[in-house]
């Protein structure tokens, strides 16, 4: 397909509205996708959204905890936060910065968001294939320098991972996800194309934005059919910032219990016996 030639442009076809929700030891913050969302979204399976200028709204953090069978996308337009798993391994993730953490086999980690004067981000949950969920645990950390951008009188597109216009982001090991940060400038209408064979949404982070004539709140998330491009308009006087996702659907089972993603329910409760006996790490993570 040719840059700026589009065969049919996506419609929407599911709209879901972020609520807000206190996880971990007391995080505020706003839940998008859910349970309720799997096979709609798929490989997505969970998204929330962090926006505050009141640290005591997410000091708290997300205490030691596991992970199996899933990745986590972590990005901060703003803010800073400090991870540090069971095996030693620390760091953080800055203003502008994204982590992208397998957790396979199993992982026990911990987020914990330090004071900053605005925390702005999200953290995605992607389903790993069948084949990989018993994957060895990987930390893979997005500097800024990493997240290439490409301007036009339009927009500014941010390219996390995957492909824009020749600017390149970052290549994942397992789900061939593709992420962007886009800001539609004020009044201005933006094509963005997408892979056919993917499927697609998006999430309004900061501003609405005006979708088939439709406006379309913030810290909403706009599912799209078949397809292979969309297109946002950002009111007038107001940009509009979204971030993109797209994904190969896994069409597979899901057995979902709190921090784990497996395919059957005999893998999802054998999981957490190895919890609760000690056997649940496999492997140490790489990065």
């Amino acid at each position: 397909m040719k840059a700026g030639v589009f065969m049919s442009e996506r419609k929407i076809t599911k709209t879901v509205k972020g609520q807000y929700a206190i996880d971990g030891a007391g995080v505020h913050l706003v839940r998008v996708l859910g349970n309720n969302d799997v096979q709609d979204f798929d490989p997505f399976l969970m998204l929330d959204s962090f926006d505050s200028k009141n640290p005591d709204d997410y000091i708290k953090g997300f205490p030691f905890h596991p992970h199996r069978g899933i990745e986590t996308v972590t990005y901060l337009i703003e803010g800073d936060i400090e991870h540090q798993d069971s095996l030693g391994n620390r760091g953080s993730i800055k203003s502008g910065q994204s982590q992208w953490m397998t957790a396979g086999s199993g992982i026990l980690h911990q987020e914990m968001p330090q004071p900053s004067d605005h925390m702005l981000g999200l953290q995605l949950w992607i389903n790993l294939p069948k084949d990989e969920k018993m994957a060895a645990p990987a930390y893979f950390d997005i500097t800024g320098d990493m997240i290439k951008k490409k301007a036009s009188d339009t927009a500014l597109v941010r390219v996390i991972s995957g492909e824009y216009e020749g600017v390149k982001g970052v290549e994942p090991r397992h789900i061939q996800a593709t992420l962007y940060d886009v800001t539609v400038n004020a009044g201005k209408t933006f094509t963005l194309p997408t892979k056919t064979e993917d499927n697609v949404f998006i999430f309004l982070i900061q501003g609405d934005a005006v979708i088939e004539g439709k406006n379309i709140d913030e810290k909403t998330a706009v599912l799209f059919g078949s397809g292979d491009s969309i297109t946002v308009k950002a009111p007038d006087g107001q940009d509009s910032r979204f971030v993109f996702f797209s994904g190969k659907r896994l069409d597979e089972p899901v057995a979902w219990g709190g921090p784990i993603v497996m395919n059957t329910r005999e893998e999802l409760m054998h999981a957490f016996e190895e919890l609760e006996e000690g056997t649940f790490i496999k492997h140490e993570a790489i990065r």
